[in-house]
């Protein structure tokens, strides 16, 4: 008998001590006749993936293009994983998707694929009908369930320290990981790190790929996207991702509207939540040095960190910009001891409290951390 989607995903653990690269290529070989699959976007990098596919999204549906944009982790609920011309999949769409993959797949197969392979491989059903499909990767590039697709192209967002137990020490490592994975043609965006710019004209050279580096000062669309982002409140980092999204499309011989941005939101990116309340799914030190530029004074910091982020150095650097930091329990098995994080705080000197579910109507709040994080502080909204 076979097990609705919400309980075959139950029996999967959401992360690895280590990674399989060989079952989900297997996986996709028997997949791969059954289905096909529409103009692959393959979005990798450490920062700015989710927007930036959301927004080549957004562009391209309103141009007419019937598209599908596969993220992850999703905040609240499964089905924000798979955006489908404008909206979230319903669930009807999903159980129907998931029943022709696992009926096609043996069950010793959709048994041992790992919960970010099966949705993957769930993706490709889901969106067999349209124009395009934008892939996000989850950590990685090279080995990463998503790239066993062929694609029209390779976005590359930037590339920062983040899963080096799996991905690489060092930049050049990491950077290598996630730009392997490119076929012929590729974007770059604007990168904090010029390692990524020697590995990606040497990836490049090897694979006999064609690269296209993106540059703000240079770019036709910035006059455009700058007055969108005045409108809208977007930092530095959310104007390099729009300009990177226009970018692919003009590789992609693709005509967009760039005003059509003005209607694009995503949960989670810098999200204007309520008046006083900013929300932001960042984990790393990277994301938090886009975050440190928007906050133009101190603010009530609703936060709480996975085990393996650089919650010291994010802290340091926040410290300028924190009022008062409040801890938000989050349900996570690679949550941060609480104890590890108040220790830091009373190092740092950082006056903190525990969130109490309530926000003062007086106070500037972010909610910032991790995917965690903002699920927690919306949940506790849901039960006011």
């Amino acid at each position: 008998m076979m097990p609705t989607l919400d309980l075959l995903l139950s029996t999967k653990p959401l992360y690895y001590k280590q990674i399989d690269y060989v079952r989900i290529k297997d996986a996709f070989e028997v997949v791969k006749p059954h289905i096909k699959i529409p103009k692959v976007i393959h979005i990798v990098g450490t920062n700015g993936k989710g927007s930036t596919g959301r927004m080549i999204s957004h562009l391209l549906y309103k141009s007419g293009y019937s598209v599908g944009h596969y993220s992850s982790p999703h905040i609240l609920k499964f089905n924000e994983r798979f955006w489908l011309n404008g909206c979230d999949c319903n669930d009807q769409l999903l159980s129907n998707a998931h029943e022709r993959l696992y009926n096609i797949l043996t069950k010793e197969q959709s048994d041992g694929l790992s919960y970010f392979e099966y949705t993957t491989l769930l993706a490709l059903f889901v969106f067999e009908k349209c124009d395009y499909i934008v892939l996000e990767a989850g950590m990685g590039g090279e080995h990463d369930a998503t790239n066993v697709v062929p694609k029209v192209i390779s976005v590359i967002t930037p590339i920062d320290y983040d899963h080096q137990a799996f991905l690489g020490n060092d930049i050049s490592s990491i950077a290598g990981t996630k730009l392997r994975s490119i076929d012929k043609r590729a974007v770059i965006a604007p990168q904090v790190r010029q390692e990524v710019l020697h590995v990606a004209n040497k990836i490049a050279l090897q694979k006999d790929a064609e690269i296209f580096f993106v540059a703000r000062e240079t770019s036709s669309y910035i006059k455009w996207i700058n007055d969108i982002a005045m409108e809208n409140s977007w930092g530095d980092f959310l104007i390099d991702n729009a300009i990177t999204a226009c970018e692919v499309l003009d590789v992609l011989g693709l005509v967009c509207d760039v005003q059509n941005l003005q209607t694009w939101t995503m949960m989670g990116r810098y999200f204007s939540y309520a008046p006083n309340v900013h929300i932001d799914v960042g984990h790393n030190l990277l994301a938090a040095k886009a975050i440190d530029k928007l906050l133009l004074k101190p603010v009530m910091l609703i936060y709480n960190t996975l085990e393996d982020k650089p919650y010291r150095q994010i802290l340091e650097l926040l410290k300028p910009k924190i009022k008062k930091l409040l801890i938000i329990k989050i349900d996570s098995l690679r949550a941060l001891k609480i104890e590890f994080l108040e220790n830091t705080l009373k190092e740092l000197e950082i006056s903190y409290d525990f969130f109490n579910g309530t926000v003062n109507a007086e106070d500037e709040y972010l909610v910032f951390g991790s995917f965690a994080v903002v699920e927690a502080f919306l949940k506790s909204e849901e039960v006011k």
